[in-house]
């Protein structure tokens, strides 16, 4: 019994040294891990300098009368559109390869002389390490509010900081160049294309025409049909009028007389003719001058109809060369890269008192559980 109480009176006695230990073991670790952070951001840790660029997207589409796209306005319009193609661009893998054989991105970046941390480990590291660790030098921002795009380049000097800023700003007005050029190029070459094959069709519509007047032997078979319809008025007015005067000379002679015998052959030589020009103009059995004129109506309003369409493909075609022209964007340099003088990077004593304020308030938090832990344990 007197050995139990011992060693509980011990126990008791121990918990508080136990206690203090670990608490100061844990104040220990956190004031060294704060001198380690303290010392690399303050001296440890490589300049980097940042060159800064503003750039927005012109476009020359615009004209007096465009109505307002109140929807466009509130969501950035077009030139966020552009500026967000661009972003896209310049953050690419496409985009490091190019500045990496102009500038050498990767020596600068893996050099030895920079610390540890900061610098890419292995010049020769992947692809995608690469690219991980130039996304996070590069920062390419869209303000979609006022549509303007923000670059921010890093680097150990500031020349190739300059430089780095410099290039994706070039690079990225002949992306939107070349963007719009390649389209309009493409809607260019599809119109000629159309206007080709409507003139074809044109000269195919125009020969159908043409092969059929020389087959018929008619220059115009409506006209043709409308002279024939003349002469039939003619030849039955001329026989109306003979047959009115057979009526009248019957009134007065003899049906047997020579002069009743001459019009009664004259109307039979009118009304002959007059069967044979109309059965030229229509038939039963077709192949006459009415076929031939709806033939060759049909000709007609297909030659009309690809005359329309070439005019409308020729129209189209000088109006997508000009739209062509008017819709190039133009990227206009609102800051030119800068040539930075201090380096902004890194952020020491910011980096240090982030670092300090969230070691406390780790601590606390384990203080604060540990107490916790021991007050259920009693």
């Amino acid at each position: 019994m007197m050995d139990s109480l011992r060693q509980s009176l011990i126990v008791q006695k121990a918990a508080p040294v136990a206690n203090g230990l670990r608490r100061h073991r844990l104040l220990g670790t956190v004031s060294v891990l704060i001198i380690l952070v303290t010392l690399y951001w303050s001296l440890i840790a490589s300049d980097r300098y940042v060159s800064k660029a503003s750039l927005v997207v012109d476009r020359t589409d615009i004209s007096s009368g465009e109505s307002v796209d109140f929807a466009s306005i509130i969501g950035g319009g077009k030139g966020a559109h552009d500026l967000h193609l661009m972003q896209e661009h310049l953050l690419s893998v496409d985009m490091l390869e190019k500045l990496d054989a102009r500038l050498n991105l990767r020596a600068h970046y893996s050099d030895s002389k920079r610390d540890f941390i900061s610098r890419m480990w292995f010049e020769n590291s992947s692809q995608e390490w690469f690219h991980k660790h130039y996304l996070s030098r590069v920062s390419i921002q869209v303000d979609d509010m006022i549509s303007v795009l923000r670059i921010d380049a890093q680097a150990y000097t500031p020349e190739m900081a300059h430089s780095i800023a410099s290039l994706l700003v070039e690079e990225g007005e002949r992306f939107m160049n070349e963007m719009a050029h390649r389209l309009a190029r493409e809607q260019v070459a599809f119109l000629e294309k159309e206007v080709s094959q409507m003139n074809d069709r044109l000269l195919s519509a125009r020969k159908a025409a043409l092969d059929y007047q020389n087959a018929k032997g008619l220059l115009s078979p409506e006209a043709t049909a409308a002279s024939f319809t003349t002469i039939i008025g003619g030849l039955e007015s001329r026989l109306s009028d003979l047959k009115a005067r057979r009526k009248a000379m019957l009134g007065y002679l003899n049906p047997k007389v020579p002069a009743i015998a001459q019009v009664n052959l004259e109307i039979a030589a009118l009304e002959k003719q007059l069967d044979e020009e109309r059965a030229r103009l229509a038939s039963p059995q077709g192949q006459t001058l009415n076929v031939a004129v709806e033939e060759f109506q049909r000709l007609q309003m297909e030659a009309t109809f690809a005359q329309d369409l070439y005019r409308g493909a020729l129209v189209a075609l000088e109006k997508g060369r000009v739209e062509a022209t008017r819709t190039l964007k133009k990227v206009s340099i609102l800051q030119s890269p800068t040539r930075p003088e201090y380096p902004l990077e890194p952020r020491r004593i910011y980096n240090i008192i982030v670092f300090f304020l969230s070691a406390f308030a780790v601590t606390g938090i384990l203080y604060l559980l540990a107490a916790i832990v021991r007050d259920h344990s009693d």
